[in-house]
C-alpha cells in the first residue's frame, strides 16, 4: 500500500496550520512561492502567529520548500493559496491558476488534488481541474482525483483551531469523497461533513461569510441612521438583544481575506448566470462606504470642536481586519487613512499586536512606538483589541486641550473626551 505524502500548497494563515496539523499523522512538504516565508518557517519564525509558542519546534517535523521539483513524491496536495479580488470587484483567481498549473505539471496516477481556498460554485470543476488536465494530461476520475473541503480557519482564534471545527468534504466521485473524509477524520476532532458534491461545498463556505456581511450591513446601516438622530447604536442593540431570538451583530470595518471579498466571489457567479443580485452587492456597499463615513464624521467634528487649526494631529488605534488579530489583509482601517493623509497635519498607527517589520514589508506604513505617541487632536480607536482597553485611561491623557476620541468600536467608558 502506498504510503501517504502530503504537500500544501500556500503557506499561510490556512497552509500553516493545516500542514502543522497533517504533520502529527503524516509525512508533510510545505510548499510556498515566497522564498522568505520559506526561510523564515525553517528558522522556526511564524509571522501568522497560529502556531503556539510552545510547540513551534513541531515545525520540524514540515519539509519547507519553494521548489516544486521537491513535491514529486507527494500524493496528496492541498491547495491553500489566496483568493483575492482585483479593484473592479472580479475574483483574482491567478493564484488559483497558478497552483493548479504547478500541480499538473508533477501530477501522478491516482494522485489526489483537495481544494480549501475560498471561491464560487463550479470554480475548482471549471477552471482548476482543466488546467491540471492540460498540464499533467491526466483525466479526471480516471487518473486522478479531486476534491473540495473549504477552509474556516479563524485567525487569532484560540478555540477554535483546525481541529476543533466541523470540517466540509467532497470529491469528484464517491470514492474521492470517502478518501478525503478519512484524510481529515485524521486530524479533526469536531465532525467531519460529506456533501454530495463540490459545487455544494463550495456554495456552503462561500455563503457562510457572506451572511455574516449582509448581517453586518444591516447593523452599519443602523449606525449611520441612529448616528444622524443622536441615538446610541450600542446601547439600542443592548435593548432589543434581551429578546430571545435576536442575532447579535454589531457595527464595525469589514475586511480581511473572507468578509469583505467573498461577497463578490458570489456576486461574480451570480452575474455569470444571468442572475441580477440585489442583498449582496447593497451590503457590500454599505460596508465599503464605512470607511469614508468615519473619516468624514471625525473630521466634522474636528472642525466644530477647533476653529482656528485647519490639519489636526490623529493617532490610529489598530490596524488590523479584526480585533485581537495581528492579519492586516484588506484592513478597511487603510481607507480611513488613505481619506485622512491630506486632512491632516500628522496621522500616527499604534498596534501593538501587528509585528511591525512585516507590516512595513507589506504596505510600506510605520507604527509608532507607545513610548513616542505624542498628544493630539483625534484619536480614533478603529479596532476594538482588549488591549486598548485595558489602557483606555492612557489613551485619554494622550489628548490635546480640545482632543477627542472617537470610539468606533465602543470599548472605552463614555466622558466628556469620548464619543
Amino acid at each position: 500500500m502506498q504510503k501517504t505524502k502530503i504537500c500544501i500548497i500556500g503557506l499561510g494563515y490556512v497552509g500553516l496550520p493545516l500542514a502543522f496539523e497533517f504533520s502529527k499523522k503524516y509525512e508533510v512538504v510545505g510548499f510556498d512561492i515566497d522564498n522568505n516565508k520559506i526561510k523564515n518557517l525553517k528558522k522556526k519564525i511564524d509571522v501568522t502567529g497560529e502556531i503556539r509558542k510552545n510547540e513551534i519546534n513541531k515545525l520540524d517535523n514540515i519539509f519547507f520548500t519553494s521548489k516544486i521539483s521537491n513535491c514529486e513524491n507527494c500524493n496528496i496536495f492541498i491547495i491553500t493559496v489566496p483568493t483575492p479580488i482585483y479593484k473592479n470587484k472580479f475574483p483574482d483567481l491567478s493564484f488559483l491558476r497558478k497552483a493548479s498549473k504547478m500541480v499538473g505539471l508533477i501530477l501522478k496516477k491516482n494522485d489526489l488534488v483537495i481544494y480549501e481556498s475560498t471561491t464560487y460554485p463550479g470554480c475548482t470543476e471549471e477552471i482548476c481541474v482543466p488546467i491540471i488536465e492540460k498540464n499533467s494530461k491526466l483525466l479526471l476520475n480516471k487518473d486522478f482525483s479531486c476534491g473540495y473541503s473549504p477552509e474556516r480557519v479563524n485567525p487569532s482564534d484560540k478555540i477554535y483551531k483546525i481541529p476543533n471545527i466541523n470540517k466540509i468534504v467532497s470529491g469528484s466521485s464517491f470514492k474521492a469523497t470517502n478518501k478525503i473524509f478519512e484524510l481529515y477524520k485524521k486530524i479533526i476532532k469536531a465532525k467531519v461533513i460529506k456533501v454530495s458534491s463540490i459545487k455544494v461545498a463550495e456554495a456552503a463556505k462561500v455563503i457562510e461569510n457572506t451572511q455574516r456581511d449582509i448581517n453586518i450591513a444591516f447593523m452599519n446601516e443602523l449606525f449611520l441612521i441612529f448616528d444622524k438622530m443622536k441615538i446610541n447604536t450600542n446601547e439600542v442593540l443592548k435593548a432589543a438583544s434581551s429578546k430571545w431570538n435576536f442575532i447579535n451583530f454589531t457595527p464595525g470595518l469589514v475586511g480581511g481575506h473572507c468578509i469583505g471579498v467573498d461577497p463578490y466571489y458570489l456576486n461574480y457567479k451570480a452575474k455569470k448566470i444571468g442572475i441580477k443580485t440585489k442583498v449582496i452587492p447593497s451590503g457590500r456597499k454599505i460596508n465599503d462606504n464605512m470607511g469614508n463615513f468615519i473619516s468624514r464624521k471625525i473630521f466634522n467634528l474636528f472642525k466644530k470642536r477647533n476653529k482656528v487649526l485647519k490639519k489636526p494631529n490623529i493617532l490610529i488605534l489598530g490596524i488590523t481586519f479584526k480585533e485581537d488579530c495581528n492579519d492586516f489583509r484588506n484592513s478597511k482601517v487603510f481607507d480611513i487613512i488613505a481619506n485622512l493623509k491630506n486632512k491632516s497635519q500628522k496621522i500616527d498607527i499604534y498596534d501593538p499586536v501587528v509585528n511591525k517589520n512585516y507590516l512595513k514589508s507589506k504596505t510600506k506604513l510605520n507604527l509608532v512606538n507607545k513610548n513616542k505617541l505624542e498628544k493630539y487632536d483625534i484619536i480614533l480607536v478603529a479596532v476594538g483589541h482588549r488591549i486598548f482597553k485595558k489602557e483606555s485611561k492612557f489613551f485619554i491623557k494622550k489628548l490635546k486641550a480640545n482632543g477627542f476620541i472617537y470610539d468606533f468600536k465602543n470599548i472605552f467608558k463614555k466622558n466628556k473626551n469620548i464619543i
